[in-house]
């Protein structure tokens, strides 16, 4: 489906079902190099079971026109004009890794009008070595086998995925490569890579927002480490705020690795 979200076409996945403003809705939001498709099996489950599903690709990625955002911040305002593009006065946010501290932010602006917000994968601060970040810019195709080693805890998922015998870090490769072809204006590697590591509002935002709180986290995940989502976690319930953690036995790819470990949290958590 097909939003005009700041002047550009924006692609949302709608998990195979019309879309109802008049449901609950949940806005699945991706990392850096990826798009909508990450979440194929959550927001399918979803919009088959009573919500409206929103899986967006963000802009310049994807099937998405108009220039990428440069900052987390940037894209929390993207999501809220999608919001009223879309004609939602409320929604959950579903973000993972980059895609989590965008949903952080927006839920700290957007306060009552988000019911949930879940992180998936998520820390801060969400720091990137001059190293990667060195390769994101000049070697990108270097970089994007870095972050496939370091992301991923398996090599082919449960057959609920994409059936027997899927081959995990190609298709995350391969989607990280055809990404990254499909914008030849940015490098959307190293952009995306840049915004993480300098969003500097995490504990401030965290202590912002008004609805509760999930944090989904790889147990052996190497890119966000279980212990770098530590200091979020304290300071929500520090503060009083609604909080919980899964962990899932997996790397960074909860959605893909541990696909019905990460439904089921999903499933509970916004059942409440």
């Amino acid at each position: 489906m097909q939003f005009q979200v700041q002047g550009h076409s924006t692609y949302c996945y709608t998990g195979g079902r019309p879309f109802d403003p008049q449901k609950p809705t949940a806005i699945f939001i991706h990392g850096v190099l990826n798009d909508h498709s990450v979440w194929i099996l959550q927001s399918r489950y979803l919009a088959h079971h009573g919500w409206n599903v929103l899986a967006v690709d963000l802009p310049g990625h994807g099937r998405s026109a108009g220039e990428p955002p440069a900052s987390v911040e940037q894209a929390a305002d993207f999501l809220a004009e999608l919001m009223q593009a879309a004609g939602l006065a409320e929604a959950a946010l579903i973000g993972h890794s980059w895609g989590s501290l965008i949903a952080l932010e927006a839920a700290s602006r957007l306060k009552d009008r988000i019911s949930h917000t879940a992180l998936v994968g998520t820390a801060f601060p969400m720091r990137v070595s001059a190293a990667l970040l060195d390769a994101a810019q000049n070697e990108p195709l270097k970089a994007i086998a870095m972050i496939n080693q370091f992301s991923r805890s398996t090599l082919a998922p449960p057959p609920s995925v994409l059936g027997p015998g899927t081959w995990v870090d190609g298709a995350s490769i391969a989607l990280n490569k055809r990404i990254l072809a499909g914008n030849r204006q940015f490098n959307l590697l190293h952009r995306g890579f840049v915004a993480c590591d300098r969003y500097d509002r995490g504990l401030a935002a965290i202590e912002e927002l008004t609805c509760p709180l999930l944090f989904v986290l790889g147990q052996v995940d190497q890119m966000t480490p279980l212990k770098a989502a530590q200091g979020l976690i304290e300071r929500a319930r520090a503060r009083g705020k609604s909080v919980e953690v899964v962990g899932v036995p997996v790397g960074h790819h909860e959605m893909a690795e541990a696909p019905e470990a990460t439904l089921a949290a999903l499933r509970g958590f916004l059942s409440t």
